[in-house]
């Protein structure tokens, strides 16, 4: 077992309202990582902390789109955050 902190990894998604799908962005580990979250926040755009969703977008390719499993669970994901930024406005 190691101590040693894992490396950050991230995945940019754009959804591409033409094909009706999302596809990979940009993907990267350690500082590329960093330099995405870092562009994500600079533009107001939300990141998720969710590592195996990551993991499971990192086999992907730069530019493909993502499988319909992902898709489902990529939309789930989406309502869930727009119902929570909702209601915590509320308040």
């Amino acid at each position: 077992m190691s101590d040693s902190p894992r490396r950050r990894s991230a995945v940019a998604l754009r959804y591409d309202a033409m094909d009706k799908r999302s596809k990979i962005l940009a993907q990267g580990y350690g500082e590329l990582a960093e330099r995405i979250a870092a562009e994500a926040e600079k533009h107001g755009i939300y990141c998720h902390a969710a590592p195996e969703l990551v993991a499971l977008l990192m086999e992907l390719n730069p530019d493909e789109f993502l499988p319909d499993s992902l898709t489902q669970i990529i939309a789930e994901l989406m309502i869930w955050l727009y119902d929570v930024a909702e209601n915590s406005t509320e308040r």
